[in-house]
């Protein structure tokens, strides 16, 4: 493991100066919201940096730390060649057995230790193995009566971060079996564990409700739907538990999301309403925003237009407020892509074409390459709405910008997507490009 042999980064300490790891990594996420990138810096981020555990930042870090301090190179602020790194990251990723070709950044050490080199090994033997990484199998349930603390919290922790960059890269189909171990364990520390102190309780149980969401949001993607309402459910009842407001919002917004996406359209409402009324005290206008958008795309499935107008409306409105330090870590996908992405969905829901392919293809030229997942996403979205739009052309043009990308993303619901405006433009097979796009997909399988 690379922290055995971490050199501390003095360098980098300095630069933070008199401030706490909490307020430098503030400051970091202001930075990065100043050039329009998306970290989910905090403390711990910091922290990690400072011991040496992150010898190179990946490519958006670096991007934000240089910004920060024009002038400085990565040497300057105390961190390894990228040179170095990669050859590290090349060896790991010749290993027979290994599913997921490794990169040559944090990425890659996170990728690393969440599918190491044997081919049982999975997210929870790299997120929950302290110390060594044992294969699943071997991942020891810890016994009744034993005591867990910071380093199995953190390991908790590790885990949620692990599987939302994974699937922000790799999409959900390749992940959600893989992810459910660590969400066992989790539990069973919960269940049969006393904790060194309340803090490190309550921080295990909002790991917890978080890993539940996450192991949640794969099953959705993934198409298993019932799964994921379970999942969504366990995180539900464990933020009522603890009283963790934020860890309610953000169920709600899952569970709302899941309902729309099953045609569950008053559930939607409801589970979306209820999930605004707990984040009106987290300080959060973006998570308000985000919510407002779920409702709005329930109303939307509903047929009424006016109340999917004056949702998304608040939606803007709070967007508009701007990013906040006291947003969720979670939300680290919800920027302008998303907000056009998801009031497209709206329009679609609404049968106004037109306007729902225009958002789409704004949120498709807003996102940043490194958002695979959420571009194929909105590509497949935009083929559907001009499909439907009867502009086929462009449709098709869109269709191919998608598969481009599934040969890196796993996710039932893109590829639903794709089959959906397959479907739609089969009469029009005649026109050479559409005939282009059906052909290119079943020569992929996707038919």
């Amino acid at each position: 493991m690379a922290s055995s042999r971490a050199v501390p980064n003095l360098a980098f300490r300095r630069l933070r100066g008199r401030r706490s790891p909490a307020e430098f990594a503030a400051a970091v996420r202001r930075a990065a919201r100043e050039i329009g990138e998306q970290v989910a810096c905090d403390a711990r981020y910091i922290g990690r940096v400072e011991s040496g555990e992150i010898r190179c930042p990946n490519y958006a870090y670096e991007r934000v730390f240089l910004h920060m301090f024009p002038g400085l190179t990565l040497a300057d602020l105390g961190f390894v060649a990228r040179e170095h790194v990669r050859g590290r990251a090349a060896r790991a990723a010749a290993a027979p057995a290994a599913p997921i070709t490794i990169r040559n950044d944090e990425e890659s050490d996170v990728l690393r230790r969440a599918f190491m080199t044997s081919g049982t090994a999975t997210v929870a033997a790299a997120s929950l193995g302290l110390g060594g990484v044992p294969a699943v199998g071997s991942v020891p349930a810890p016994r009744k009566g034993s005591t867990f603390g910071e380093a199995e919290v953190e390991a908790v922790e590790d885990a949620v971060r692990q599987i939302r960059l994974l699937d922000d890269r790799y999409g959900a189909d390749g992940l959600y079996r893989r992810a459910a171990e660590p969400l066992r364990t989790a539990y069973t520390l919960l269940d049969t564990a006393t904790p060194a102190r309340q803090s490190t309780a309550d921080r295990m149980q909002a790991g917890a409700g978080e890993l539940a969401l996450s192991v949640g949001w794969l099953a959705h993607d993934s198409g298993r739907p019932e799964d994921a309402r379970s999942h969504y459910a366990e995180a539900l009842a464990t933020a009522r538990v603890a009283g963790d407001q934020a860890l309610e919002a953000h169920a709600f917004s899952n569970t709302s999301f899941l309902a729309r996406d099953e045609g569950r359209y008053r559930e939607a409402v409801r589970a979306a309403q209820a999930g605004q009324r707990a984040a009106r005290r987290l300080s959060s206008p973006r998570l308000l925003s985000l919510l407002s958008l779920r409702e709005a795309g329930a109303w939307a499935g509903l047929g009424d237009r006016a109340a999917c107008e004056e949702a998304l409306g608040r939606a803007h409105t709070l967007f508009g407020r701007g990013a906040s330090d006291t947003d969720p870590e979670w939300m680290s996908f919800f920027g302008e892509p998303e907000l056009e992405a998801l009031e497209a969905q709206c329009w679609s829901a609404l049968g106004d074409w037109s306007r729902a392919a225009r958002h789409a293809r704004r949120a498709a030229a807003l996102q940043k390459p490194h958002f695979t997942r959420n571009l194929a996403l909105y590509h497949a979205q935009l083929a559907t709405d001009l499909a439907h739009a009867d502009a086929v052309d462009e449709a098709a043009a869109a269709g191919h910008r998608a598969l481009d990308l599934l040969g890196e993303v796993r996710s039932t619901r893109i590829r639903a997507m794709l089959t959906d405006t397959a479907r739609l433009l089969t009469p029009r097979h005649s026109t050479p490009t559409v005939a282009a796009f059906l052909d290119r997909r079943a020569a992929l399988g996707e038919a």
